[in-house]
């Protein structure tokens, strides 16, 4: 059955995969974004595809924007990271709009909103992989501003879905490792490695949660999205270069910067059970299925909520 479905932050990486997946299911559409890191082009003139061009920081859009297309769900999608040092965008972007999704939300009687969640939100676990109960203290300003308004999300007596995210391949990613170090080797330039560990998950796989989440009785609370299996950023650049068929160069492997973190890999298995949900796609494929999109369409922007390493 097709539905509303409201989408900030749509133009962006994750935003725009899901539109792109959700219009070909015949569901009506309506994007709000800004275009900060967001791209014009993947929003096309489409019967129910609609886009509003602004800032969910703009209440009276926000307001408007519901009030003209009532829909029944929302995925908020939109987030402010592309610069660590900008505390205040991050602020308004990540929650005050937030709140102002939420009221509008609340407003109009909303059957879900999914909220996406950085895994920055657990700040340093203590146990790794980590719990969906593992105790929040972020420490980033992307990280505290997530966190905040996740938050007030929860606490809005909302029907909230929050998806704590692993590293998400997918056509369009700009933010990581990966386009990095595609396009630094293809140029034939040198490359570095942080001793940091992540875990990566293919869009293929998040759609699916995703279909599952849309239902008009899925579980509500937080979960956290991921394989559960982490791999060192060392061994996202090997896969990288096995790839491209180069021999593995030598490579200087850094110590993790004071603003991130050495290990972030999330335990999924309570989204497994309350979803009868797992991940299919294994690492090796899901870094091969990312370098394919990058062979056919290229790299536009490379965006890090990481500062500069100290040289």
């Amino acid at each position: 059955m097709a539905k509303r479905i409201l989408i900030t932050g749509g133009a962006g990486c994750l935003g725009s995969n899901i539109l792109e997946h959700l219009f070909g299911q015949g569901h009506e559409l309506l994007i709000i974004d800004n275009f900060a890191t967001g791209k014009r082009e993947v929003v096309p003139e489409q019967n129910r595809l609609s886009l509003v061009e602004g800032t969910i920081v703009d209440e009276d859009l926000v307001d408007k924007s519901f009030d003209d297309f009532k829909p029944d769900f929302v995925i908020h999608s939109a987030a402010s990271y592309k610069d660590p040092n900008n505390w205040a965008e991050d602020t308004k972007t990540n929650v005050l709009g937030s709140i102002n999704v939420a009221k509008a939300a609340f407003k109009h009687g909303v059957t879900r909103v999914i909220n996406f969640q950085t895994a920055l939100c657990y700040g340093r676990p203590s146990i790794v992989p980590i719990p969906v109960n593992h105790p929040t203290n972020p420490f980033t300003s992307y990280g505290i501003s997530k966190h905040s308004g996740e938050a007030f999300l929860l606490q809005s007596n909302l029907p909230v879905i929050s998806f704590r995210l692993a590293n998400i391949c997918g056509p369009r990613l700009a933010i990581g490792p990966l386009p990095t170090f595609y396009q630094r080797l293809k140029e034939g330039k040198k490359c570095f490695c942080s001793e940091a560990v992540r875990d990566f998950l293919d869009i293929g796989d998040f759609l699916r949660l995703m279909d599952l989440a849309l239902g008009e009785s899925s579980p509500l609370g937080l979960f956290n999205v991921s394989t559960g299996l982490g791999y060192s950023i060392y061994e996202v650049f090997c896969a990288v270069c096995e790839y491209l068929e180069i021999d593995t160069p030598e490579v200087p492997r850094l110590p993790v910067g004071d603003d991130d973190v050495s290990e972030v890999v999330l335990d999924p298995s309570k989204t497994e059970m309350a979803f009868n949900w797992k991940a299919k796609v294994n690492f090796k494929d899901t870094i091969h299925n990312q370098l394919k999109w990058y062979d056919q369409f290229g790299i536009n922007d490379i965006y890090s909520h990481l500062a500069e390493p100290k040289s």
